[in-house]
């Protein structure tokens, strides 16, 4: 299609408002609901301009990006109206179209109140397609939006031309992380430390972060590990015209996302049995329970599915009534004039440090304040922040009593519990001991302070190849390591830490070692020997499901120990397998 059949493809779009909307949901993990719906627009089926790529890429050559933005925003508000949709609706808005000429402030406002949509229900989602170099051009009109009730997103965090600049200077609502970060997180360490950065970023400037684009369940588990409550892909929903209302049926179920994580307990050791009220409750009823009950701090609100929908603290019941003549105003009225719906509701069997990680990225959350327990998304109680961060605080003084004091890696006693866990869960799975060949005479050579160099080389290597859903690494002592993978693709994990380490290691040598591809020290007998330079010997004991009753750790460590040894007597790098299959039948 030539440019001048574009763009009557467009006018004809235009002026027959030939568009239709799809919507996206936006899952909060924690509170197992939709937080909204991001709108997403399509052409004509039967145009070339269907596709959005090509159809907003025309209308900003044509000058006229603005007024197809205000046609998709009107035919999304519309149909979100008409399907009578919870939550928060989200709408694509390019800077661009923001500073045209042509743009009308105001158009967007009187749409939602005409279909009787509060603008506290609105995202404006800005999508950076080109670069924004006017930031004080778009900040007053960011700031518009806002005193209009709007909040505001970023989206494409870190693919846009300048979106940590945008994110610096408007202090967005929300922060959507691109796709590539999320696009093979479980894999890659790089990506995880970026999320993390982002992470606390937000927690810095009081935004929340949604990860959009998740196509695989490793990527949801590692995301959800790591604290990020607000999802949005196709492995939970695809857009679609009508989408779905409930998240029940769309979200896994909320087990402890590492199965051989140190922490692997549940909350209902933490959970406060404490009454809730109906959104229909009046006001005074709520005060006289803060009044009868001097450690009752906070107060669960429920609809009629005994789901919360809302929370009431003592401290802000107390500020709001304190005002003039507010206990006339509110006291008959129902605690839903009142209560927060800023709260944050988290399943029972959720780890403690997944708890932890969402309360620490919640910049309002207090210390004194409470946050609701469900079960299966029903309310069951409250559980203390104070709690979960001195349980937290415990756990870490125990792993750091346990830690190897150079790579701070697990040692024995954490390796020895993984190994048991390992087996109580009758888990696939292999488990690698790692040894360094030729590393003590490279100490001898070169050093201990560059042999420990090696050895938190070869503890980066290993953390690198680890997928924090299902994998384990600890420093046995020395150069032994032990390494626990979950994953199908392990034998690819391995191969790439060889690769890796034979990498890293050709920064410890002096160049004529290099070259020559060998070092000279004296054996034990004052000899002078040449020594191979150093590589990894990987002894692997593939455990299947139906050997796990019949070993116990020892048993397995020492399998492990063996094949570590079969492995040595290869010169070089080298890995040999145990199957515990194949030990079995013989």
């Amino acid at each position: 299609m030539i440019v001048t059949e574009q763009f009557r493809a467009l006018d004809t779009i235009l002026a027959n408002g030939d568009l239709h909307s799809l919507f996206q949901p936006i899952f909060s993990l924690s509170e197992r609901r939709i937080l909204g719906y991001e709108a997403l627009s399509r052409g004509p089926s039967n145009s070339a301009l269907h596709s959005p790529i090509n159809l907003f890429a025309v209308a900003r050559s044509a000058g006229r990006l603005s007024e197809l933005e205000l046609l998709c925003r009107k035919n999304a508000c519309q149909r979100f109206s008409q399907l009578k949709l919870e939550g928060k609706l989200f709408l694509n808005v390019s800077p661009d179209s923001l500073m045209e000429p042509k743009h009308q402030p105001g158009r967007t406002l009187q749409l939602l109140q005409s279909l009787g949509i509060p603008p506290s229900r609105v995202v404006i989602e800005l999508t950076e397609q080109s670069p924004t170099d006017d930031f004080a051009m778009l900040d007053k009109a960011l700031h518009h939006y806002r005193a209009m009730g709007f909040s505001i997103a970023l989206d494409d965090l870190g693919a846009g031309y300048s979106s940590l600049r945008l994110w610096s200077e408007l202090r967005p609502d929300y922060v959507k992380i691109d796709r590539h970060f999320i696009d093979g997180i479980h894999q890659d360490a790089v990506k995880r430390e970026f999320v993390g950065s982002i992470l606390k970023m937000a927690k810095a400037s009081r935004a929340q972060v949604i990860a959009e684009g998740i196509e695989l369940s490793e990527e949801l588990g590692v995301l959800a590990d790591m604290g990020v409550d607000l999802l949005q892909g196709y492995l939970l929903c695809r857009p679609q015209e009508q989408p779905p209302c409930d998240a029940t049926n769309l979200l896994p179920n909320s087990s402890p996302s590492s199965v051989l994580a140190e922490d692997i307990s549940d909350l209902r050791s933490l959970l406060n049995t404490q009454p809730a009220v109906a959104l229909s409750t009046p006001t005074s009823e709520v005060l006289e329970m803060f009044r009868a009950q001097a450690n009752l701090n906070t107060v669960a609100v429920l609809n009629e599915a005994q789901q919360p929908v809302g929370i009431v603290h003592r401290h802000s019941l107390a500020e709001a009534l304190l005002k003039p003549f507010a206990n006339e105003l509110y006291a008959r009225k129902p605690i839903s004039r009142l209560m927060s719906d800023d709260y944050l509701a988290v399943e029972s069997s959720q780890s403690l440090q997944q708890v932890s990680r969402l309360l620490t990225s919640r910049a309002r959350q207090r210390i004194e304040e409470d946050f609701i327990i469900t079960e299966n998304g029903c309310y069951s109680g409250l559980g203390r922040v104070i709690d979960v961060l001195k349980l937290i605080t415990e756990l870490k003084i125990q792993q750091a009593r346990y830690a190897n004091p150079l790579t701070l890696l697990p040692g024995n006693v954490p390796i020895q519990q993984c190994l048991t866990r390992l087996l109580q869960q009758g888990r696939e799975a292999v488990v690698c001991y790692v040894d360094i060949d030729n590393f003590k005479p490279f100490n001898d050579i070169y050093g201990y302070g560059k042999g420990d160099e090696v050895l938190l080389s070869l503890a980066q290597c290993l953390n690198d190849r680890v997928d924090p859903m299902r994998d384990f690494v600890g420093h046995i002592g020395g150069d032994d390591f032990l390494l626990v993978l979950g994953s199908q693709d392990w034998r690819a994990r391995l191969n790439r830490l060889l690769e890796d380490f034979q990498s890293q290691c050709r920064r410890f040598y002096r160049e004529d070692d290099l070259h020559a591809g060998c070092f000279v020290a004296h054996d034990r007998n004052g000899k002078r020997q040449e020594y191979g330079l150093l590589s990894l010997s990987l002894g692997v004991v593939h455990l299947h499901p139906e050997q796990c009753a019949q070993l116990d750790a020892s048993q397995l460590a020492a399998l492990a120990s063996e094949a570590k040894r079969h492995a040595k007597a290869v010169p070089g790098y080298s890995l040999h397998i145990i199957d515990t299959q194949a030990e079995t039948a013989a």
